[in-house]
């Protein structure tokens, strides 16, 4: 999506490369939409060599393993791991190491091997709110037998209100999804 002859009108879109060890190729898109519902998303797009089914797995099953849990939790205690329940209605959080929990949001579809849309309720303050409903849906897409593409989404924006473009530029940094997706490629290619 470097060249804008692809582009979707009304979109505007970046690439960037980042090439880790050995031979996996991984390339992030970022795309800042902004419709006729004036609907903010931002996408992400990650190549990863190994198959749907282990891009899946690495994804969910070992997610508190590369989350960056130093960083990258809500809770008052420093944060141990972060579970997605593997099921519509499961929990999405982070449990401390006293034990205690932090609700991040719910699965609302669970569609293993191919896709599955997490409630993203966390307020431009850093804290769990049920009454805040934004998605992040990640699909894996075959490409071959050794190679996945992970597309991620992160939508509904606009329920931040007034923030939903700081949130924007937040989820679309480095320091938001960009950083998370490489984190989880560092977990497959080791």
């Amino acid at each position: 999506m470097g060249n804008r002859a692809g582009a979707i009108p009304g979109r505007y879109a970046e690439s960037r490369r980042f090439t880790p060890n050995r031979q996996e190729e991984i390339e992030m898109n970022s795309v800042l939409n902004i419709g006729a519902d004036s609907s903010l998303l931002v996408r992400k797009s990650i190549r990863v060599a190994v198959s749907r089914e282990d891009a899946f797995d690495i994804f969910v099953r070992r997610f508190g393993q590369w989350w960056p849990l130093t960083s990258h939790h809500i809770g008052a205690t420093a944060a141990e791991t972060a579970i997605i329940e593997p099921r519509v209605g499961g929990r999405w959080f982070e449990r401390a190491t006293d034990g205690t929990e932090c609700d991040w949001g719910k699965v609302k579809v669970w569609e293993p091997p191919g896709r599955f849309i997490l409630s993203w309720s966390i307020t431009a303050d850093w804290k769990y709110s049920e009454q805040l409903d934004t998605e992040v849906e990640v699909r894996f897409i075959p490409e071959n037998e050794e190679y996945t593409r992970v597309e991620l989404e992160h939508r509904k924006l606009e329920a931040y209100g007034e923030r939903a473009d700081m949130m924007r530029g937040i989820f679309d940094s480095d320091n938001g999804w960009n950083g998370l997706l490489k984190a989880y490629a560092r977990m497959i290619t080791g």
